[in-house]
């Protein structure tokens, strides 16, 4: 076991929005370490989004991951020979990196000509509540509520 705890690097704000949480998406986004290219395909579909919906692309995005964002999630345990589906809270940190790779996932399965393109659909309807990623919050809450009887086996 280690004997000091992990030290996490602080990331740097984008250039946009001067935002943290961007550049953290960004990187989730990011392919073989093309982070600028990652940049243009984020900003892109931003742009994209105010178009679509006529408000602030960024504020849209931010809305989209909030409605993403699972607040309980199913955790195997096996106990006695069987294996039980416990649910259990989602820590903070991780609640915005299931958002963030959800969106992202879902956008890369969706029809589209490009990521941008592709992203921006996404985006839009995660902020509307519908969407691949937005179902999948859905079904992880269901699935939690379903093996709510486990909850006693937490730890």
């Amino acid at each position: 076991m280690r004997k000091t705890k992990v030290k996490k690097i602080p990331l740097a704000p984008d250039g946009r929005f001067n935002d943290v949480q961007v550049t953290r998406f960004v990187n989730n986004l990011m392919w073989q370490g093309k982070k600028n290219t990652a940049f243009n395909i984020f900003y892109d579909s931003l742009d994209r989004v105010a178009k679509i919906t006529g408000e602030n692309g960024y504020e849209v995005w931010k809305k989209a991951l909030s409605n993403v964002t699972p607040a309980v999630e199913v955790r195997s345990r096996r106990i006695g020979g069987a294996t039980f589906q416990i649910p259990s809270e989602v820590r903070p940190e991780r609640k915005v990196s299931l958002s963030m790779k959800w969106l992202i996932r879902y956008s890369r399965e969706r029809n589209g000509r490009s990521m941008a393109d592709k992203l921006a659909n996404e985006i839009v309807a995660a902020s509307k509540g519908e969407g691949a990623a937005y179902k999948k919050k859905e079904d992880t809450h269901r699935m939690a509520e379903a093996n709510k009887a486990f909850a006693h086996f937490r730890v």
